[in-house]
C-alpha cells in the first residue's frame, strides 16, 4: 500500500510540474513590437506560391510564410494588410511605423540579405528568395 501511495505521489508531482511549466505566461511585448500585428513566425494565406518575408525591428525579427497567387511582393503583403502607405513609400509594416520625418527611420527592403535593386511594387515574387523588411535609421 505504501508503494502505491508513494508512486501516486510521484505521478502527481510530475503532473504538477508539467502543468506549471506548460502554463507560463508569454513574455510581455514591448517597444515597437507592442504595435505589431504578428509577434511570432506565422504562415498566412492560401495560394500557389509561398513567399518568405522576414520583418526585423529593434533586436527582434520574425519570419512570415505568405501563400499567395499575387505577382509582386507588395501585392502579397497588401493582401494580408501587412504594409500601409503610398506606393513605393510604405511607412507601416506589420503594424509598426517607421517615419523618416518623425524619427529618421524607414523600412529597408532586402532580397536574400542584399539591399534590393527595386521596390516591392515591382519585385516579382520568387519562391527561392527570402525577402526582408528592416526598420532602419
Amino acid at each position: 500500500m505504501k508503494k502505491i501511495v508513494s508512486s501516486l505521489s510521484v505521478v502527481v508531482l510530475l503532473l504538477l510540474c508539467l502543468v506549471a511549466t506548460g502554463c507560463q505566461a508569454e513574455p510581455e511585448v514591448t517597444g515597437i513590437w507592442a504595435d505589431a500585428t504578428y509577434n511570432k513566425d506565422a504562415t498566412l494565406g492560401e495560394g500557389a506560391v509561398a513567399m518568405k518575408m522576414v520583418i526585423a525591428a529593434e533586436e527582434k525579427s520574425i519570419t512570415l510564410t505568405i501563400n499567395t497567387n499575387k505577382e509582386t511582393v507588395a501585392e502579397a503583403l497588401k493582401e494580408h494588410n501587412l504594409i500601409k502607405g503610398s506606393e513605393g513609400l510604405y511607412t507601416v509594416v506589420n503594424g509598426m511605423t517607421a517615419d523618416y520625418n518623425v524619427d529618421q527611420t524607414y523600412w529597408a527592403f532586402y532580397e536574400n540579405e542584399a539591399y534590393a535593386n527595386q521596390g516591392m511594387d515591382t519585385t516579382k515574387i520568387d519562391p527561392a528568395v527570402t525577402y526582408k523588411l528592416v526598420r532602419s535609421k
